[in-house]
């Protein structure tokens, strides 16, 4: 088994490839496995989501209860699809392939982002991060986190000039499944517009509004800060150990979705997310001795 050497003068003296290959070694170790949490986590988030409409409905539960749980809801429906976009869950061809892709597809629902959509513009991101023209995240870029809401805000403004970076990604990329990918971001937008305007049609516009359109915005905004501007903040550099960082949150790991550890995801893709903490810890020496942004972690 691969160990960091005690003495960090040690480390300094060993050669890029001797760095590799002992980061590697120590990766290795958090690889592997079904990541059942994650599992349960992307499927038990989406039930209690689909919950909240027949319980408010019914008048069960009050909707100023049902609103925060639908934001949480909402916001916690990306890292699930995620794993699977890793093929972490289940590799191709593996008995649990099928369980891989269920989470990849079903648990972005009530973010009303399609899983081929996101797979797809989310390898782009990993080739191209911080790439002004061909990362399909660079537009979270922003100098400090207030510019960042307020871009977040105006790009979502019905006449907002930007164009959509995923869509340009995916013509960019084309082929089969980035036709599939724009039409099931078709089909999902439309059947999420149809509900909302059926539900304002019979007399529950604030339900959709409250249990849907709001938490999405809401969840929008703390997802791209989280999982996109935080990690590669001030995202102007690239090269393997230069376009994501390690940082402190002050809400803390759990608070920033795990994302404090998001450069060891960069790195070594494979590590499921509630694995890139120890992951981290083992591999610091590693990370300082390439001479990565850790940002007081």
């Amino acid at each position: 088994m691969a160990t960091v050497p005690a003495d960090p003068e040690a480390l300094s003296q060993l050669d890029s490839k001797a760095l590799m290959r002992l980061e590697n070694e120590i990766a290795q170790r958090f690889m592997g496995g079904v990541p059942w949490g994650s599992v349960a986590w992307g499927l038990g988030n989406l039930v209690v989501w689909l919950s909240l409409w027949p319980l408010t409905f019914l008048g069960i539960l009050p909707l100023w209860v049902a609103f925060p749980i639908a934001t949480l809801n909402v916001a916690l429906s990306y890292l699930p699809s995620h794993e699977a976009q890793h093929d972490i869950i289940a590799r191709p061809g593996t008995r649990l392939r099928w369980l891989n892709e269920l989470v990849g597809f079903v648990s972005t629902i009530p973010l009303v982002l399609p899983y081929r959509v996101l797979k797809l513009t989310h390898m782009e991101h990993h080739k191209h991060t911080n790439d002004p023209v061909l990362d399909p995240d660079i537009r979270t870029k922003a100098p400090n986190a207030w510019a960042f809401l307020r871009n977040s805000l105006a790009y979502r403004q019905p006449r907002a000039a930007a164009s959509d970076p995923y869509g340009v990604a995916l013509a960019r990329i084309g082929g089969p499944q980035a036709a599939l990918a724009r039409r099931d971001a078709l089909v999902m937008q439309l059947g999420y517009l149809a509900i909302l305007f059926t539900a304002a049609w019979t007399g529950h516009a604030l339900e959709a509004a409250l249990l849907w359109w709001l938490p999405r915005h809401i969840a929008q905004t703390y997802i791209g800060f989280f999982l996109s501007w935080a990690p590669h903040h001030p995202a102007q550099e690239t090269g393997r150990y230069r376009d994501t960082r390690g940082f402190r949150s002050a809400v803390g790991n759990i608070g920033s979705m795990g994302m404090q550890f998001h450069i060891i995801h960069h790195l070594h893709p494979r590590i499921p997310l509630m694995r890139t903490p120890a992951a981290y810890w083992a591999l610091r020496p590693v990370l300082q001795a390439r001479g990565c942004e850790l940002s007081g972690l």
